[in-house]
C-alpha cells in the first residue's frame, strides 16, 4: 500500500498508489449512491459517506483552551455543541454503548466502564446479538456498504454488532490505528466509517485533565483527525462525506464517572452536506441522540427501543 509516515510523521501516498486508489473509486462507491438497497429512504441528499471520529475522555471544558485547529475548522464549517451530556456513570463503555445503540444504560444494559455484556439484560436483542445499535441499523438499510470499526481501546469490541460490520480492526497504537484507518478510506472507500481513539483518557488518568500534557495530546488528537480527513481529501470522498466527532466523557484531577459538568459534557461536531454552518446547536443533546442523528442521515428509521432523537437543528431545512 502506498501509505507511509515520514520522519515527521506525516503520512505520504505515493502517485502509482494514487492511480489505483482513483481507479477503483467507481467500482468501491455504495451501490446506488445516495439511495438505501434495502429498508430506509436513502441518504440525506449530497451525503455518500458518515465518517464517526471519537476521541476517549475529551471534554467540551477543553474546548476553549486546546489548540486543535482542525476541529474548530470542522466545527466552523458545520454544527458544534458543547452542552451536550453523557449518561451516567460518566465513563467509556457506558457512554460508547449509549453513542452507537441510541438508549441508555437501563435499556442496554452496559453500565460499568468495561463492562462487557448486559447487565441487566438488554430490553430487546437484535439480530446480530446485542441491543440493537446503528452498525445493524445501517447494515439492514445497506446490505451490500462497506461498513468499517476501528478502534483503539479494545473494549470497543463489545459495544459494537460485530456481525454487521465489512470491517473491523484493533490496533492498540495511536498512530497505528489513525494508518489502518487511513489505508482502509483510500482502498475501499466506506460508506459508513467508526474510529475511535483512546486518548485523551490515557493522559487524563496518568497526568491528569486540565493539564499541560492534556492539552498536549489534545493536539496529537487534532493531527489524526487531520491525517483522517486528508485519506477523505486523496479518495475524492471529501465533498461527499459527512464527518462527526464525539467523545464518551470529560475528566476532573485523573479521573471521570462522577455527575460534574467537566466529566459529563462533551463536544459533538459535525459537518458535510446538508449541515447548517457555523452553527451552535442550542437544541439539548444527549450521547444517545448520536445513534440517531445517523439513522436520520442514513434514512434508516430506528427501532422502537431506542431513546435517541435526531439533532435536527443542526441540519438544513
Amino acid at each position: 500500500m502506498g501509505v507511509i509516515r515520514c520522519p515527521s510523521g506525516k503520512r505520504l501516498v505515493s502517485s502509482g498508489a494514487l492511480t489505483v486508489i482513483l481507479g477503483l473509486a467507481g467500482c468501491l462507491a455504495p451501490d446506488k449512491a445516495g439511495q438505501a438497497d434495502g429498508a430506509g429512504a436513502g441518504l440525506l441528499p449530497g451525503v455518500r459517506h458518515v465518517l464517526v471520529v471519537g476521541f476517549d475522555g475529551l471534554g467540551a471544558y477543553a474546548w476553549e483552551k486546546a489548540e486543535m485547529p482542525r476541529l474548530k475548522a470542522l466545527a466552523a464549517q458545520g454544527a458544534l455543541s458543547l452542552k451536550v451530556r453523557s449518561v451516567l456513570p460518566s465513563s467509556s463503555a457506558v457512554n460508547w454503548a449509549t453513542h452507537l445503540m441510541g438508549a441508555g444504560p437501563e435499556l442496554h444494559g452496559y453500565t460499568e466502564w468495561d463492562s462487557k455484556e448486559s447487565l441487566p439484560p438488554a430490553r430487546a436483542v437484535g439480530e446480530y446479538g446485542r441491543f440493537p445499535g446503528i452498525f445493524g441499523l445501517v447494515r439492514n438499510a445497506y446490505p451490500r456498504a462497506e461498513i468499517g470499526a476501528l478502534y483503539q481501546w479494545d473494549g470497543i469490541r463489545h459495544v459494537i454488532e460485530n456481525q454487521a460490520v465489512s470491517f473491523e480492526k484493533n490496533d492498540k497504537n495511536f498512530e497505528e490505528l489513525t494508518d489502518s484507518a487511513v489505508d482502509y478510506i483510500l482502498t475501499k472507500r466506506p460508506q459508513f466509517t467508526f474510529v475511535c481513539y483512546d486518548e485523551p483518557d490515557g493522559v487524563g488518568h496518568r497526568e491528569g485533565h486540565d493539564t499541560p500534557q492534556y492539552y498536549a495530546m489534545l493536539k496529537r488528537c487534532d493531527e489524526e483527525l487531520g491525517e483522517l480527513l486528508d485519506a477523505l481529501r486523496t479518495a475524492g470522498m471529501e465533498k461527499d462525506t459527512l464527518v462527526l466527532v464525539i467523545a464518551d466523557h470529560g475528566g476532573i484531577e485523573k479521573g471521570h464517572g462522577g455527575k460534574t459538568l467537566a466529566e459529563m459534557e462533551t463536544p459533538w461536531v459535525i459537518c458535510g452536506p446538508g449541515v447548517k454552518k457555523g452553527h451552535a446547536i442550542e437544541s439539548s443533546v444527549v450521547h444517545y441522540d448520536t445513534a440517531a442523528t445517523l439513522a436520520h442521515v442514513f434514512g434508516a428509521p430506528p427501532p422502537q427501543v431506542w431513546t435517541g432523537r435526531p439533532v435536527r437543528e443542526a441540519f438544513a431545512p
